[in-house]
């Protein structure tokens, strides 16, 4: 083993795949000065026992395609080096044994589709012909895509370390890391059993114990490691090896081919924690005890589909425990508690299928300062306060482990670990009636039923229980008067001498109005892609409020603290628990208002676009007259301690007006009528402000500088390759759910990002961005073709607009 090193660039913690990986990619960009610490063998935690199952296809299509980097790594990495990696594309069969498990497959080929990723349909007998020794009585279809496959994971992790050594990466192992040095936010040194190691960036790859090794530097990383069975047969006849991986989700199983037997695992629906109390010393190459007792109910439902595992030899039965997360995404990205701290983990059993494109995005991200591309859905910044406590981090995992093959139905919410975060009016609410959804631990209502109606979801890939209830509401706000509890808001305060100007920095809008002012703006990447959306009310000249949806509330402080130029004083603080905020929307809004205080609140006193305090049956309010659901409408930010009494007031005002109570599920119906942009589905770090339809918005013409500003003059003339445009669908029995593919005159031109019905209109709305890659995507042409929505594998017409479905007016613009 060489000299072990004093100083490197990049510390790489953890020797399996990811670790490999990450060292493999980052010396391939030239990084060469990368080392590896592995405290006892490579693959040695919990690579040497995973299954090595390669999918593709997810509902996101950046992690589709990060996942098909690893196909393309993987065919051609043992050519590379030389050495084997037992990677077969043998495709990937995936079976539906009844109508709605086929309903979510055929949505599934249309999501491959719109992702480029080819996926074909069959018949249970072109399935058998695929896959001879299965039962297929009770089989109604089957999804094959061809570019799936397997690969043996301590080949593919000695690979791809080999790789790494080839391009100047070194590589420690029996090395355990015993601490860290940090300074100003940065760790400067990782301190191991072989000495210390000066370090600019330190990678925690380090899979089930990557919160343990967080936990020493203060990151939090939500994973917990639960028990993860599969049995491993001896030779059956008919088992070929070019046989394709098989994933049996009604029968909560998958197999594939090993050595001319089978693998067969699962996901029981009563999974088992692991290491709950700590660790085991040297758990190194170590399995647990096989628990054939638990496994029985996965061997009964397999003998149903193999009945040919009724007779073979079973080699063993492999009991590894694995890292899960809360929402059975991975991890990467920088953590937010430190400037150089970067995460690769958290894999859910799949990590021979991610390792490889994982590695390389993260490497980009590492070199590049940024991601490569939008990775939200699988970056650290998405969880929040909640996913501080082990404890609620293990229930709402193993509930996620327990879904891994149950049918993802639309709007399906999480049960456990519920309630946590609950404004003060949850239980006024629920005794009305509300339908709760929960986002970043806060308990949202949804809906509302009415007396005599269940208050539950009932999911269906048709048209939900809820439908009707979300129609009185949207008809309520659009006609008179509705209020939505949107305390779950994420609230900042940025304070400071030097507040303005670090602001104005990091926002694509003039932020530089007189205070009493309200700003809508964007804050930018550096090749002008949308990082987040956010609403700043100026107080005064050096204090702004800012507020951003609940979701982001991780993602958009990290963003905003990162980004304060150095030497400004400007300081962020998180008050969201400081305040309730309780929309009040519809043309009548004014008049409940007007019973409630003696400020005046007429639209000469109170416009659009500005924020004042009101006096509210005693309390002070900050009321922001800005909508999301296109109505006359505040937003009224209220100190907690006052919301149920305001609460409470505004709909004793409102009841001769005949107000109602409503819910997120209306604020999405309102919002796509009047085409406002959802952060995520329709606006993104791939997507740039004049893609989106929001160009209006920037400060281009003030000469001021701000993140972004470089990449958007290059922009600003150039031909658009993609522009986000409306859809209608006439037959308002369609159900959109988004991800349907888009066709333009019989081509695939994109595909659906949000989707819903238009309760005014009467029809289902979608929006997606129209793709040209090597043309001009001008109103022109946008409005000159004929278009389809493939919805669940049928084509649907589908008629493009370029304004809103509904103005402020009251004037439907239906062409």
């Amino acid at each position: 083993m060489s000299e072990f090193p004093t100083h490197a660039r990049v510390v790489v913690i953890g020797g399996g795949i990811m670790g490999a990986s990450t060292a493999y990619h980052l010396a391939k960009l030239g990084w060469k000065d990368t080392i590896v610490i592995e405290r006892h063998k490579l693959t040695s935690g919990t690579t040497f026992h995973a299954a090595g199952l390669v999918g593709q296809l997810r509902s996101n299509a950046n992690i589709t395609q990060l996942l098909g980097e690893s196909v393309k790594l993987y065919k051609t990495l043992e050519q590379e080096t030389g050495l084997a990696t037992g990677w077969k594309m043998n495709g990937g069969l995936r079976l539906a044994c009844n109508e709605e498990r086929w309903t979510e497959v055929r949505r599934q080929a249309t999501t491959a589709r719109s992702f480029g990723l080819e996926m074909h349909l069959l018949s249970p007998k072109e399935a058998l012909d695929l896959w001879p020794l299965m039962d297929i009585s009770d089989l109604v279809g089957a999804a094959f895509l061809p570019t799936d496959g397997q690969a043996n994971p301590s080949d593919i992790t000695a690979s791809l370390a080999k790789g790494a050594r080839m391009n100047g990466a070194r590589i420690f192992e029996d090395t355990d890391v015993t601490g860290f040095r940090v300074e100003n936010g940065r760790v400067t040194a990782v301190q191991t059993s072989r000495g210390t190691v000066l370090c600019e960036i330190v990678v925690n790859c380090a899979g089930q114990w990557a919160r343990e090794l967080g936990a020493k530097v203060g990151v939090n990383v939500p994973l917990v490691s639960v028990e993860h069975q599969y049995m491993i047969t001896e030779q059956i006849a008919g088992v070929t090896s070019s046989l394709p991986t098989l994933r049996d989700p009604d029968r909560l199983t998958y197999y594939k081919e090993e050595v001319g037997g089978l693998v067969m695992g699962g996901y029981e629906p009563n999974p088992i924690a692991w290491a709950a109390d700590g660790f085991p010393d040297r758990f190194n190459f170590q399995l647990l005890g096989s628990n054939f007792d638990h496994f029985e109910q996965l061997t009964e439902l397999a003998l149903g589909r193999v009945p040919a595992l009724a007779t073979a030899g079973v080699k063993e039965l492999i009991n590894g425990p694995e890292s899960f997360t809360p929402d059975g995404n991975f991890i990467l990205g920088l953590a937010p508690e430190l400037d150089n701290y970067y995460l690769g983990c958290g894999f859910n059993a799949f990590g021979i299928a991610a390792g490889g494109g994982a590695g390389k995005v993260l490497a980009e991200w590492i070199v590049g300062g940024e991601p490569p591309y939008d990775l939200s859905p699988v970056d650290i910044l998405r969880f929040g306060r909640n996913h501080q406590d082990v404890n609620w981090v293990r229930s709402r995992t193993l509930e996620a482990y327990a879904k891994h093959y149950t049918i993802a139905w639309p709007s399906e919410e999480y049960k456990s670990g519920r309630p946590l975060r609950r404004s003060p009016l949850y239980d006024r609410l629920k005794a009305q009636g509300a339908v709760f959804g929960e986002k970043l631990g806060w308990e949202r209502p949804n809906w509302f039923a009415d007396p005599g109606e269940v208050a539950a979801d009932h999911y269906t890939f048709g048209r939900p229980n809820w439908f009707g209830a979300v129609a009185r509401e949207h008809k309520a706000t659009r006609e008179t008067v509705s209020v939505f509890d949107q305390t779950s808001f994420a609230k900042f305060m940025l304070a400071g001498r030097d507040a303005a100007a670090a602001l104005s920095v990091i926002s694509a809008a003039n932020v530089h109005k007189p205070p009493g002012s309200l700003i809508y703006s964007l804050m930018l990447n550096t090749h002008g892609g949308i990082e987040s959306d956010f609403t700043a009310a100026r107080i005064s000249q050096d204090e702004y409020y800012l507020v951003c949806g609940t979701g982001a509330a991780t993602r958009d402080f990290d963003w905003l603290r990162r980004h304060i130029p150095r030497g400004m004083d400007a300081r962020l603080v998180d008050v969201t628990s400081m305040y309730s905020t309780l929309s009040l929307m519809g043309p009548q809004a004014r008049l409940v208002l007007e019973k409630l205080t003696r400020d005046d609140v007429s639209n000469v006193a109170f416009p659009f676009g500005t924020w004042r305090t009101l006096h509210i049956t005693g309390a002070p309010v900050r009321a922001l007259r800005v909508t999301y659901v296109g109505e006359l409408g505040w937003e009224l930010h209220i100190p907690v301690e006052f919301a149920a009494t305001v609460y409470d007031a505004l709909m004793q005002a409102g009841q001769a007006l005949g107000i109602r109570n409503a819910g997120y599920r209306a604020i999405e119906t309102l919002r796509l009528e009047k085409g406002y942009r959802a952060f995520g589905s329709d606006i993104g770090p791939d997507h740039t402000p004049y893609e989106a339809g929001l160009g209006w918005l920037l400060k281009m013409k003030s000469g001021l500088p701000f993140i972004g500003r470089e990449a958007l003059e290059k922009l600003r003339d150039a031909p658009l390759r993609k522009k986000l445009v409306c859809f209608t669908v006439d037959d308002p029995s369609v159900v959109l759910l988004g991800r349907e593919t888009l066709y333009r005159n019989g081509e695939r031109v994109g595909w659906v990002g949000s989707a819903g019905f238009g309760h005014t209109i009467g029809k289902p709305i979608a929006y997606g961005y129209v793709r040209q890659p090597e043309g001009d995507v001008t109103d022109t042409f946008v409005l000159s073709g004929q278009y389809e929505l493939d919805v669940a594998t049928v084509r649907v017409p589908a008629t493009a607009h370029l304004n809103p479905l509904y103005d402020p007016q009251r004037i439907r613009i239906l062409g």
